[in-house]
């Protein structure tokens, strides 16, 4: 079964509203399973515009990653992070 992922590109508007967001998502989505693959970190556009910062955590399957972005807990967590960074996130099926 081919792995789902959770993908955000953002730009932080608010420090240390956008840290407490980090600090409370983080443990939400370990406990679904998430596994983290990029957070944060140097990149390089190469083409096109997008936001600075790119996050992609790992499931186990597409509708695992779609479950923890609609999990309860993890919406509400997300309303600190829609008020303190633009985004856009996607949930996409690996390979």
């Amino acid at each position: 079964m081919p792995k789902g992922y959770i993908i955000g590109h953002i730009t932080v508007n608010d420090p240390k509203a956008y840290a407490e967001y980090i600090a409370k998502d983080t443990p939400i989505l370990l406990k679904l399973g998430a596994v983290p693959i990029v957070r944060g970190g140097q990149s390089t556009i190469l083409e096109g515009e997008v936001e600075n910062r790119h996050v992609i955590f790992e499931f186990p399957s597409y509708k695992d990653a779609l479950a923890a972005y609609n999990d309860p807990d993890y919406q509400e967590v997300a309303k600190i992070r829609h008020q303190s960074a633009s985004s856009t996130i996607l949930v996409v099926e690996g390979v």
